[in-house]
Protein backbone atom coordinates (compact mmCIF):
# COMPACT_ATOMS: atom_id res chain seq x y z
CA UNK A 1 0.00 0.00 0.00
CA UNK A 2 2.66 2.49 0.98
CA UNK A 3 4.99 2.51 -2.02
CA UNK A 4 6.68 5.74 -0.98
CA UNK A 5 7.70 4.25 2.35
CA UNK A 6 9.32 1.10 1.01
CA UNK A 7 13.05 0.82 0.50
CA UNK A 8 13.53 -2.90 -0.06
CA UNK A 9 13.66 -2.67 -3.85
CA UNK A 10 10.26 -4.34 -4.30
CA UNK A 11 8.44 -1.18 -5.45
CA UNK A 12 6.86 -1.54 -8.86
CA UNK A 13 9.51 -0.97 -11.55
CA UNK A 14 7.39 1.44 -13.59
CA UNK A 15 6.60 3.58 -10.54
CA UNK A 16 10.25 3.60 -9.54
CA UNK A 17 11.23 5.06 -12.91
CA UNK A 18 9.00 8.10 -12.39
CA UNK A 19 10.50 11.27 -10.96
CA UNK A 20 9.64 12.27 -7.39
CA UNK A 21 7.55 15.17 -8.66
CA UNK A 22 5.57 12.92 -11.00
CA UNK A 23 4.97 10.38 -8.26
CA UNK A 24 3.97 13.17 -5.90
CA UNK A 25 1.51 14.55 -8.45
CA UNK A 26 -0.03 11.10 -9.00
CA UNK A 27 -0.32 10.52 -5.26
CA UNK A 28 -1.91 13.95 -4.76
CA UNK A 29 -4.48 13.23 -7.48
CA UNK A 30 -5.20 9.83 -5.93
CA UNK A 31 -5.64 11.47 -2.53
CA UNK A 32 -8.07 14.05 -3.91
CA UNK A 33 -9.97 11.32 -5.76
CA UNK A 34 -10.30 9.31 -2.54
CA UNK A 35 -11.59 12.27 -0.52
CA UNK A 36 -14.02 13.27 -3.29
CA UNK A 37 -15.37 9.74 -3.67
CA UNK A 38 -15.75 9.55 0.10
CA UNK A 39 -17.81 12.75 -0.03
CA UNK A 40 -19.84 11.20 -2.86
CA UNK A 41 -20.78 8.28 -0.61
CA UNK A 42 -21.80 10.68 2.16
CA UNK A 43 -24.01 12.62 -0.24
CA UNK A 44 -25.51 9.40 -1.61
CA UNK A 45 -26.43 8.36 1.95
CA UNK A 46 -28.26 11.67 2.30
CA UNK A 47 -30.82 11.81 5.10
CA UNK A 48 -31.23 8.04 5.33
CA UNK A 49 -29.26 8.13 8.59
CA UNK A 50 -28.29 11.00 10.84
CA UNK A 51 -24.97 12.74 10.43
CA UNK A 52 -23.99 11.66 13.93
CA UNK A 53 -24.62 7.97 13.15
CA UNK A 54 -22.59 8.28 9.96
CA UNK A 55 -19.67 9.96 11.72
CA UNK A 56 -19.66 7.50 14.63
CA UNK A 57 -19.41 4.51 12.30
CA UNK A 58 -16.91 6.13 9.93
CA UNK A 59 -14.92 7.74 12.74
CA UNK A 60 -14.50 4.52 14.69
CA UNK A 61 -12.96 2.58 11.81
CA UNK A 62 -10.95 5.54 10.50
CA UNK A 63 -9.50 6.23 13.96
CA UNK A 64 -8.65 2.56 14.44
CA UNK A 65 -6.83 2.47 11.11
CA UNK A 66 -4.91 5.69 11.78
CA UNK A 67 -3.89 4.41 15.22
CA UNK A 68 -2.59 1.16 13.74
CA UNK A 69 -0.77 3.01 10.97
CA UNK A 70 0.83 5.44 13.42
CA UNK A 71 1.87 2.56 15.68
CA UNK A 72 3.32 0.63 12.73
CA UNK A 73 5.32 3.68 11.60
CA UNK A 74 6.36 4.50 15.18
CA UNK A 75 4.65 7.89 14.79
CA UNK A 76 2.72 7.97 18.07
CA UNK A 77 4.03 10.49 20.56
CA UNK A 78 2.03 11.91 23.45
CA UNK A 79 4.84 13.43 25.55
CA UNK A 80 4.45 16.78 23.79
CA UNK A 81 5.23 20.19 25.28
CA UNK A 82 2.24 22.07 26.67
CA UNK A 83 2.30 24.57 23.80
CA UNK A 84 2.13 21.82 21.20
CA UNK A 85 -0.67 20.05 23.06
CA UNK A 86 -2.66 23.29 23.06
CA UNK A 87 -2.18 23.55 19.30
CA UNK A 88 -3.05 19.88 18.73
CA UNK A 89 -6.28 20.23 20.71
CA UNK A 90 -7.16 23.52 19.00
CA UNK A 91 -6.66 21.81 15.67
CA UNK A 92 -8.90 18.94 16.79
CA UNK A 93 -11.70 21.39 17.67
CA UNK A 94 -11.31 23.05 14.28
CA UNK A 95 -11.46 19.61 12.63
CA UNK A 96 -14.68 18.79 14.47
CA UNK A 97 -16.30 22.07 13.42
CA UNK A 98 -15.12 21.90 9.81
CA UNK A 99 -16.36 18.29 9.49
CA UNK A 100 -19.80 19.14 10.89
CA UNK A 101 -20.35 22.24 8.75
CA UNK A 102 -18.86 20.74 5.59
CA UNK A 103 -20.82 17.50 5.67
CA UNK A 104 -24.04 19.29 6.64
CA UNK A 105 -23.61 21.55 3.61
CA UNK A 106 -22.58 18.63 1.41
CA UNK A 107 -25.79 16.72 2.14
CA UNK A 108 -27.83 19.68 0.88
CA UNK A 109 -25.72 21.30 -1.87
CA UNK A 110 -24.35 20.05 -5.21
CA UNK A 111 -21.08 18.19 -4.73
CA UNK A 112 -19.15 20.39 -7.18
CA UNK A 113 -20.28 23.63 -5.51
CA UNK A 114 -19.10 22.58 -2.05
CA UNK A 115 -15.86 21.16 -3.44
CA UNK A 116 -15.18 24.37 -5.38
CA UNK A 117 -15.58 26.48 -2.24
CA UNK A 118 -13.09 24.24 -0.42
CA UNK A 119 -10.52 25.05 -3.11
CA UNK A 120 -10.32 28.52 -1.53
CA UNK A 121 -7.98 27.04 1.08
CA UNK A 122 -4.59 28.13 -0.39
CA UNK A 123 -5.91 31.70 -0.62
CA UNK A 124 -7.47 31.78 2.84
CA UNK A 125 -4.28 30.32 4.32
CA UNK A 126 -2.23 33.11 2.79
CA UNK A 127 -4.74 35.68 4.05
CA UNK A 128 -4.77 34.16 7.55
CA UNK A 129 -0.97 34.03 7.70
CA UNK A 130 -0.78 37.71 6.80
CA UNK A 131 -3.52 38.84 9.20
CA UNK A 132 -2.72 36.72 12.25
CA UNK A 133 1.01 36.00 11.93
CA UNK A 134 2.21 39.09 10.11
CA UNK A 135 3.68 37.17 7.19
CA UNK A 136 4.60 39.37 4.27
CA UNK A 137 2.31 39.11 1.24
CA UNK A 138 3.17 40.94 -1.96
CA UNK A 139 0.73 42.80 -4.16
CA UNK A 140 0.49 39.92 -6.65
CA UNK A 141 -0.79 37.51 -4.04
CA UNK A 142 -3.15 40.16 -2.61
CA UNK A 143 -4.64 40.51 -6.09
CA UNK A 144 -4.93 36.73 -6.34
CA UNK A 145 -6.74 36.59 -2.99
CA UNK A 146 -9.15 39.35 -4.04
CA UNK A 147 -9.86 37.60 -7.35
CA UNK A 148 -10.37 34.29 -5.55
CA UNK A 149 -12.93 35.84 -3.22
CA UNK A 150 -14.70 37.30 -6.26
CA UNK A 151 -14.83 33.76 -7.66
CA UNK A 152 -16.30 32.56 -4.37
CA UNK A 153 -19.06 35.18 -4.63
CA UNK A 154 -19.90 33.90 -8.12
CA UNK A 155 -20.43 30.44 -6.63
CA UNK A 156 -22.56 31.35 -3.59
CA UNK A 157 -24.22 34.44 -5.19
CA UNK A 158 -25.52 36.19 -2.06
CA UNK A 159 -29.01 37.59 -2.42
CA UNK A 160 -30.09 35.06 -5.04
CA UNK A 161 -32.50 32.16 -4.68
CA UNK A 162 -29.63 29.64 -4.53
CA UNK A 163 -28.03 31.33 -1.51
CA UNK A 164 -29.22 29.73 1.74
CA UNK A 165 -28.09 28.58 5.16
CA UNK A 166 -26.10 25.71 3.68
CA UNK A 167 -24.07 28.11 1.54
CA UNK A 168 -23.08 29.83 4.78
CA UNK A 169 -22.29 26.44 6.36
CA UNK A 170 -19.90 25.69 3.47
CA UNK A 171 -18.11 29.01 3.98
CA UNK A 172 -17.91 28.42 7.75
CA UNK A 173 -16.35 25.03 6.98
CA UNK A 174 -13.70 26.75 4.83
CA UNK A 175 -12.97 29.13 7.73
CA UNK A 176 -12.48 26.24 10.17
CA UNK A 177 -10.31 24.29 7.73
CA UNK A 178 -8.18 27.43 7.38
CA UNK A 179 -7.89 27.69 11.17
CA UNK A 180 -7.00 24.01 11.36
CA UNK A 181 -4.16 24.35 8.87
CA UNK A 182 -2.88 27.64 10.31
CA UNK A 183 -2.65 26.00 13.73
CA UNK A 184 -0.88 23.01 12.19
CA UNK A 185 1.78 25.32 10.75
CA UNK A 186 2.59 26.63 14.25
CA UNK A 187 3.36 23.19 15.69
CA UNK A 188 6.90 22.08 16.38
CA UNK A 189 8.48 19.94 13.63
CA UNK A 190 8.96 17.19 16.20
CA UNK A 191 5.18 16.61 16.49
CA UNK A 192 4.37 13.53 14.33
CA UNK A 193 1.72 14.27 11.73
CA UNK A 194 -0.02 10.95 12.35
CA UNK A 195 -0.36 11.73 16.06
CA UNK A 196 -2.06 15.00 15.13
CA UNK A 197 -4.31 13.22 12.62
CA UNK A 198 -5.26 10.56 15.17
CA UNK A 199 -6.20 13.10 17.85
CA UNK A 200 -8.35 14.99 15.35
CA UNK A 201 -10.04 11.81 14.11
CA UNK A 202 -10.81 10.66 17.65
CA UNK A 203 -12.17 14.12 18.47
CA UNK A 204 -14.61 13.92 15.54
CA UNK A 205 -15.65 10.42 16.64
CA UNK A 206 -16.26 11.53 20.24
CA UNK A 207 -18.19 14.61 19.10
CA UNK A 208 -20.43 12.46 16.90
CA UNK A 209 -20.88 9.91 19.69
CA UNK A 210 -21.99 12.69 22.06
CA UNK A 211 -24.30 14.17 19.41
CA UNK A 212 -25.88 10.75 18.85
CA UNK A 213 -26.93 10.35 22.49
CA UNK A 214 -30.71 10.28 22.66
CA UNK A 215 -31.01 9.88 18.89
CA UNK A 216 -32.49 6.73 17.43
CA UNK A 217 -30.16 4.89 15.08
CA UNK A 218 -31.58 3.76 11.78
CA UNK A 219 -31.14 0.13 10.65
CA UNK A 220 -28.33 -0.35 8.14
CA UNK A 221 -29.64 -1.75 4.86
CA UNK A 222 -27.27 -3.46 2.42
CA UNK A 223 -27.17 -0.27 0.31
CA UNK A 224 -26.36 1.91 3.32
CA UNK A 225 -23.78 -0.63 4.47
CA UNK A 226 -21.98 -0.44 1.14
CA UNK A 227 -22.03 3.37 1.14
CA UNK A 228 -20.78 3.52 4.74
CA UNK A 229 -18.01 1.06 3.89
CA UNK A 230 -17.19 3.17 0.84
CA UNK A 231 -16.92 6.49 2.67
CA UNK A 232 -14.84 4.83 5.42
CA UNK A 233 -12.44 3.15 3.00
CA UNK A 234 -12.09 6.29 0.89
CA UNK A 235 -11.41 8.52 3.90
CA UNK A 236 -8.78 6.03 5.10
CA UNK A 237 -7.20 6.00 1.63
CA UNK A 238 -7.28 9.80 1.53
CA UNK A 239 -5.57 10.05 4.92
CA UNK A 240 -2.93 7.48 3.93
CA UNK A 241 -2.14 9.08 0.58
CA UNK A 242 -2.02 12.58 2.07
CA UNK A 243 0.62 11.39 4.55
CA UNK A 244 2.69 9.78 1.78
CA UNK A 245 2.42 12.74 -0.60
CA UNK A 246 4.02 15.06 1.96
CA UNK A 247 7.20 12.98 1.64
CA UNK A 248 7.40 12.80 -2.16
CA UNK A 249 8.36 15.59 -4.56
CA UNK A 250 8.44 19.37 -4.24
CA UNK A 251 5.24 20.71 -2.72
CA UNK A 252 5.31 23.80 -4.97
CA UNK A 253 4.97 21.38 -7.91
CA UNK A 254 2.71 18.81 -6.29
CA UNK A 255 0.24 21.05 -4.42
CA UNK A 256 -1.64 22.46 -7.47
CA UNK A 257 -2.72 18.94 -8.38
CA UNK A 258 -5.12 19.12 -5.42
CA UNK A 259 -7.46 20.91 -7.81
CA UNK A 260 -8.07 17.68 -9.70
CA UNK A 261 -10.53 16.93 -6.90
CA UNK A 262 -12.80 19.60 -8.38
CA UNK A 263 -12.71 17.97 -11.81
CA UNK A 264 -13.63 14.64 -10.24
CA UNK A 265 -16.45 16.31 -8.28
CA UNK A 266 -17.82 17.83 -11.49
CA UNK A 267 -17.79 14.45 -13.26
CA UNK A 268 -19.22 12.51 -10.31
CA UNK A 269 -21.86 15.17 -9.65
CA UNK A 270 -23.10 14.85 -13.22
CA UNK A 271 -22.89 11.06 -13.52
CA UNK A 272 -24.20 10.11 -10.07
CA UNK A 273 -26.51 12.96 -9.05
CA UNK A 274 -27.33 14.59 -12.38
CA UNK A 275 -25.99 17.95 -11.17
CA UNK A 276 -24.10 20.35 -13.40
CA UNK A 277 -23.18 23.80 -12.11
CA UNK A 278 -24.60 26.91 -13.78
CA UNK A 279 -22.11 28.92 -15.88
CA UNK A 280 -21.46 31.49 -13.11
CA UNK A 281 -20.47 28.69 -10.73
CA UNK A 282 -18.07 27.24 -13.31
CA UNK A 283 -16.54 30.68 -13.90
CA UNK A 284 -16.15 31.21 -10.15
CA UNK A 285 -14.54 27.78 -9.75
CA UNK A 286 -12.14 28.50 -12.62
CA UNK A 287 -11.13 31.81 -11.01
CA UNK A 288 -10.51 30.10 -7.66
CA UNK A 289 -8.40 27.36 -9.28
CA UNK A 290 -6.38 29.86 -11.32
CA UNK A 291 -5.70 32.23 -8.42
CA UNK A 292 -5.02 29.40 -5.99
CA UNK A 293 -2.56 27.79 -8.40
CA UNK A 294 -0.78 31.11 -8.87
CA UNK A 295 -0.63 31.57 -5.11
CA UNK A 296 0.91 28.12 -4.61
CA UNK A 297 3.41 28.74 -7.41
CA UNK A 298 4.35 32.13 -5.99
CA UNK A 299 4.82 30.74 -2.46
CA UNK A 300 7.11 28.03 -3.85
CA UNK A 301 9.10 30.62 -5.79
CA UNK A 302 9.55 32.81 -2.70
CA UNK A 303 10.50 29.78 -0.58
CA UNK A 304 13.20 28.72 -3.04
CA UNK A 305 14.53 32.28 -3.18
CA UNK A 306 14.72 32.46 0.62
CA UNK A 307 16.54 29.11 0.77
CA UNK A 308 19.02 30.27 -1.85
CA UNK A 309 19.72 33.48 0.07
CA UNK A 310 20.16 31.55 3.31
CA UNK A 311 22.63 29.23 1.58
CA UNK A 312 24.61 32.24 0.30
CA UNK A 313 24.77 33.73 3.79
CA UNK A 314 26.07 30.46 5.24
CA UNK A 315 28.88 30.38 2.70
Amino acid sequence: MFLADRCDGSTDHGMAQLSDNTRGALLMMASMAAFTLGDTCVKAIGEAISLSQLLVIRGFFASLFIALLAWRLNALRFDLPRRDWALVLTRAVAEVCSTYFFLTALRQMPLANVTALLQMLPLTLTLGSAVFFGERVGWRRWLAIAAGFAGMLLIVRPGTEGFNLYSIFALVAVAFVTLRDLVTRRMSPAVPSLTVTLVSSVAVFLFALTMSLGQAWEPITPRLGLLLAGTTLFIIAGYSLSVIVMRVGEMSFVAPFRYTGLLIALAVGLLVFGDWPVPLTLIGAAIIVATGSFNLWREGQLRRRAMAQAKIRRT
